[in-house]
């Protein structure tokens, strides 16, 4: 194991948190930049969540010195019920959540300086007799799902500032248009049709009156979270 982490080191591995004094950092170390990531608010009782656990992650073990940089988050949260029974109750509910972070310096015309995505996926059993128990389990739900994003988006900015690699471009690529069946065709003998969601869903297909799964009719998805079967 010895002659293996000394064949790493020889290959040029070093840890993301490390220091190196072979190729010292301009600012101080990773840590040591992250305390100065200044995380913007984020709405709904979600977004809450998701701030002090990506302030927390931030700041690791030392005290909190948010100068320099800015980060804003837009995410949110769908939940969808699976196991359905016989009296079309659900016996488990998953959650895949979606966030989209940007860091910028503050500054009197703040710089955009990176940006990316991260998503995961949980869930949780339904308990209908329970229903404390049931309102327990979601707030977990939720607390997790918050947890897990903000270690990602963390790790995310941690390897921009390592690697200082060019901010990422959000290419709005063409999406699928699906026939709406519910709607009648106008005179023209035209069928409505309707463009898949952020999800790559039609709103007709699963029940919802917006294409993007946040309910939202712009292209950017708002915080929160949202229901659908």
């Amino acid at each position: 194991m010895a002659a293996a982490l000394l064949g790493l080191g020889g290959c040029g591995f070093q840890p993301l948190y490390g220091s190196s004094d072979t190729h010292p950092m301009a600012g101080g170390t990773i840590p040591q930049k992250l305390q100065q990531v200044y995380v913007a608010s984020i709405p709904e009782r979600y977004g809450q969540e998701l701030r002090l656990f990506l302030q927390q992650d931030m700041a690791g073990a030392e005290a909190e010195n948010p100068s320099l940089y800015t980060l804003r988050v837009s995410s949110y949260v769908m939940n969808e019920a699976i196991d359905i029974h016989q009296d079309n109750t659900s016996g488990r509910t998953r959650a895949t959540a979606h966030a989209h972070w940007a860091l910028y310096t503050v500054a009197p015309s703040p710089v955009l300086l990176t940006q990316g995505d991260a998503q995961t996926v949980d869930g949780e059993n339904e308990t209908f007799e329970q229903y404390f128990a049931q309102n327990l389990n979601q707030a977990t739900l939720g607390r997790r799902v918050a947890n897990t994003i903000a270690d990602r988006i963390t790790q995310q900015v941690a390897i921009w500032f390592r690697t200082h690699a060019q901010p990422a471009q959000r290419v709005a690529a063409p999406r699928p248009v699906y026939i709406d069946p519910t709607v009648m065709p106008n005179s023209n003998n035209d069928f409505p049709a309707q463009s898949v969601g952020e999800d790559g869903m039609p709103a007709v297909a699963i029940g919802r009156s917006q294409p993007n799964p946040s309910g939202a009719s712009d292209a950017e998805p708002q915080n929160g979270t949202i229901n659908s079967q």
